[in-house]
């Protein structure tokens, strides 16, 4: 062939004086060319980094590595100055890329990540070159024919682009269903909450995804007091209730308005002081990135929203952050549920919480199970 790259890894080539430079144009033709000659993927989950040391989990960093759920280990503190330089480089040049791929009763799913940190989607001057990148690989998608792409976490951050809504309304001719995950994200916090809970506590009480479990609980007559200090936020979402029960949606401004309720829902990540008005016996669950800590011995607490793929899933080779092999996050899945059912609506922007029972069945329905510490 003339070319080569040694174990898909170019740094060593280059270190060892072999590369053979004519790898770099056949290497770019492959990929412009795989949705012609190769396997178009059904379903994309559309991720990105979220730190320094978690993006040494990557496959093609070290596979043995990535075949575990990820946890910072010693081995890795003397590369961060490798991974520093590695982000810098990404920062500037380098376009979204594809990680990990998985098959599912015949259908290719593949896991793409913008290459950005989580701490880089809260730069106010990265905001625009963020969305850039997530366009263009929701563009890139619809161009060689995937039915679904969901957009992991901060991919989706409502300052950022409106939970994926920027895109659908600039290009309304898309073909490919942008998907946000959210209601099954939501549906997987519902169904861990037991059924004869009569109040519960609620952080990040105005977001997407806290006015849906506002919204869906109070339905159920469960009391839901809500954190937050804008009166403004949460009268709108209080009248978005039935008549008959927004009088079980409270507003609450300080965490000691809690200290009698042992069902705390976190959207925003709390400290261990405030994590000390929570009574003895406390569960908490929890839809906040990154997760918050275990400080309290006499509490439980319940893990990121997730849900474990069908048994006949083909070809896992690797973990999902700090997932067991075999599960992904809830909005991962949430887009799989979506070109499973073969849906034709873009998932975007709002909660529909006269859907979170449908999108929750339907996981169920296709093999998908709830993972929870409870």
């Amino acid at each position: 062939m003339g070319t080569n790259f040694c174990l898909f890894m170019p740094l060593f080539d280059t270190m060892g004086n072999t590369l053979n430079r004519n790898s770099w144009h056949l290497h770019k033709k492959i990929s412009s060319d795989s949705a012609k000659n190769g396997r178009v993927p059904d379903f994309v989950f559309l991720a990105h980094g979220v730190d320094l040391t978690s993006s040494m989990h990557a496959p093609f960093v070290f596979r043995s590595f990535a075949s575990v759920p990820f946890s910072t280990r010693i081995f890795l503190l003397p590369l961060l100055p490798v991974a520093f330089l590695v982000m810098l480089i990404m920062w500037a040049w380098s376009k979204t890329f594809l990680i990990s791929f998985y098959n599912l009763r015949g259908h290719l799913h593949q896991t793409w990540v913008v290459p950005r940190f989580g701490f880089q989607y809260f730069l106010p001057f990265a905001m625009e070159g963020i969305n850039k990148r997530i366009e263009e690989a929701i563009l890139r998608a619809d161009r060689i024919g995937v039915k679904v792409i969901s957009l992991a976490a901060l991919n989706k951050n409502e300052a950022l682009n409106g939970g994926g809504t920027l895109f659908v309304e600039k290009h309304p001719d898309l073909k490919v269903r942008v998907v946000h995950g959210n209601t099954l994200t939501a549906a997987v916090i519902l169904n861990e909450i037991p059924k004869d809970v009569e109040e519960v506590f609620l952080t990040g009480a105005t977001s997407k995804l806290g006015r849906a479990i506002a919204l869906y609980l109070c339905r159920r007559r469960v009391r839901v007091l809500m954190l937050t200090l804008s009166t403004e936020r949460f009268q709108k979402i209080q009248r978005e209730a039935p008549a008959d029960c927004q009088n079980y949606l409270v507003q609450v401004t300080k965490y000691q308005a809690a200290q009698n309720c042992k069902t705390w829902i976190v959207g925003k990540w709390i400290t261990p002081r405030q994590q000390s008005w929570a009574p003895s016996g406390t569960h908490f669950h929890q839809f906040v990135v990154p997760p918050i800590l275990a400080f309290r011995r006499d509490c439980t607490y319940g893990d990121l929203a997730a849900m474990r793929l069908p048994d006949d899933v083909e070809g896992l080779g690797s973990c999902e952050y700090t997932m067991e092999r075999g599960v992904v996050h809830a909005c991962h899945a949430g887009g799989v549920v979506h070109q499973l059912e073969g849906w034709t609506h873009h998932e975007v922007g709002a909660i529909d919480v006269d859907r979170i029972d449908i999108v929750w069945k339907a996981a169920l329905k296709h093999g998908l199970r709830p993972v929870s510490s409870m």
